[in-house]
């Protein structure tokens, strides 16, 4: 597989060939879905809490005798159907976080790689320089690729870029080693620079 390599005008400058192993395999869908779910899920803090009858201060006394007063019988004015009593089943802190092994990790990002190729959504260019953050720049590169909602990935921390991409509302910047299934999805395309290109292809190949 090939893939065109462009300059920030948007104009082509060459070719460049695509590691099949990471930019042509069948993406296997139900593996990124659990990859999605478990970082989803690492995400969460899991530190909401709530009282129970029991946590809740006050109730120890029975309202009213069990019969003759034509009520409904009682035990504690704390029980859950009272304003002021506890939460039945309340949410109590908890871990939420689930494992995903190296290589399940490894087929989601080849997965995703191979379906953003697939689907025209990978875009390359030569190089990203800035002498300085300018958000402005960055959106007339943008506008020249023809692409908007992208995360842009670079192989080094280049803070101009990543300050000059940082504005954009509709796109993201992030380096080679930080990459996930789950933020490549989001973005409907993704920029990589034949640096980063070159980078991925090392670590996944």
């Amino acid at each position: 597989m090939k893939a065109d390599v462009l300059n920030v005008k948007g104009e082509k400058v060459s070719t460049v060939d695509l590691n099949d192993s990471i930019f042509a395999i069948e993406p296997n869908v139900p593996v990124v879905h659990q990859y999605v779910k478990a970082y989803l899920a690492n995400q969460r803090q899991g530190t909401q809490s709530a009282k129970t009858r029991s946590e809740v201060r006050g109730g120890g006394r029975k309202p009213w005798r069990q019969k003759g007063t034509g009520r409904a019988r009682v035990g504690s004015s704390r029980n859950p159907v009272w304003t002021g009593g506890g939460v039945a089943f309340a949410p109590k802190p908890r871990d939420y976080s689930q494992r995903i092994n190296k290589k399940m990790k490894r087929l989601a990002m080849k997965s995703v790689f191979s379906a953003k190729a697939s689907d025209k959504e990978l875009y390359v260019v030569d190089e990203l320089k800035f002498d300085a953050p300018k958000t402005k720049q960055m959106v007339e590169i943008l506008n020249n690729l023809k692409i908007e909602k992208t995360l842009v990935v670079i192989s080094e921390n280049d803070k101009a870029v990543i300050k000059s991409v940082r504005n954009i509302p509709y796109a993201k910047c992030m380096l080679v080693n930080t990459i996930n299934p789950y933020e490549m999805l989001k973005y409907d395309n993704l920029l990589l620079t034949k640096a980063s290109l070159e980078k991925i292809e090392e670590v996944y190949a």
